[in-house]
């Protein structure tokens, strides 16, 4: 049998290749933090690559309990009832390689679940760092702190992440599907810091649970500075009671326009202005802006 230390180093070099991290910090971090400790008891029900978009989801249930089971890229159910899932490492991996977290990094975690990826990131970040990690399901914060007890660098709370936060943070992971940025983000978004953001409409056929979208990597240079790109496509929870859904379907449609669209965003602009052929999606309080010349398509 396989060493679990050497089946997660595997795990770890297999997502370095596969998603092309940048981070050595981010490798050793899946390789260190065992999986199985922020899931429920195993056996697990899981879904593969090739279970996602198909609905019902085609769900299986691994033989036993053997942590060597999670160390894939596969999604693992957290709460089987409700078809609520810890993501697959491979797709939240290159949104935290994004960030670039640094020793002694802030950061916030918008959504944590049981903990997981959070305490990825607080192995990147280490104990001169800070990791402010909300959930709006209470058992589910109740549980990650618990899970997070021994990194005292980590806060657990419960609620939705809308309040002020009162502190700055070098890096904000949102991981929830949302339709706009909340201004308490961005301006908790310390200078130089990256905010990964999933926008997403709501799917009427999954009864608004799932939305399909874009990552977005947004980047704070000054507070009137916020350049932007497009990272991936994205299928995700919707967030819940931050979302507005007046923006739902402007936003459906900002994503029907294509990729010839989106791949021209440059940056998140926060002033006030008039919608123009430069907006990607002009939302009520910020607006995704494509680069200059940019004809609509």
């Amino acid at each position: 049998m396989i060493e679990p230390s050497l089946r997660r180093r595997f795990f770890a070099e297999e997502l370095e290749a596969v998603c092309k991290l940048r981070s050595a910090a981010l490798v050793d971090a899946f390789a260190v933090v065992p999986r199985e400790q922020f899931l429920p008891p195993g056996p697990w029900t899981v879904l593969a690559t090739a279970d996602f978009g198909v609905s019902p989801a085609p769900t299986r249930t691994t033989s036993d309990a053997n942590p060597a089971h999670v160390c894939h890229n596969i999604a693992v159910a957290i709460d089987p009832a409700r078809q609520l899932f810890n993501g697959q490492p491979g797709t939240i991996a290159i949104w935290i390689d994004a960030l670039e977290l640094a020793p002694g990094a802030r950061v916030l975690h918008v959504g944590c679940g049981l903990g997981y990826y959070t305490a990825v990131m607080a192995h990147c970040v280490g104990p001169n760092g800070r990791i402010v990690a909300f959930d709006v399901d209470g058992t589910l914060a109740g549980e990650a702190r618990q899970n997070l007890a021994a990194m005292a660098w980590v806060d657990v709370r419960h609620g939705d992440a809308s309040q002020p936060m009162g502190e700055s943070f070098d890096a904000i992971l949102v991981n929830a599907g949302v339709t706009h940025p909340l201004d308490g983000w961005l301006d908790a978004l310390a200078s130089g810091g990256k905010m990964i953001l999933p926008l997403t409409s709501t799917m009427v056929p999954m009864g608004g649970t799932i939305g399909k979208g874009l990552v977005f990597v947004v980047s704070k240079e000054s507070e009137t500075l916020f350049p932007a790109r497009a990272l991936t496509i994205v299928a995700i929870y919707s967030a819940l009671d931050i979302r507005d859904e007046s923006l739902n379907e402007r936003l459906g449609k900002a994503l029907m326009a294509g990729p010839a669209r989106w791949q021209a965003i440059t940056r998140l602009r926060r002033d006030v202005h008039e919608p123009s052929s430069s907006c990607w999606f002009h939302g009520t309080t910020s607006c995704l802006s494509l680069g200059q010349g940019v004809p609509i398509q």
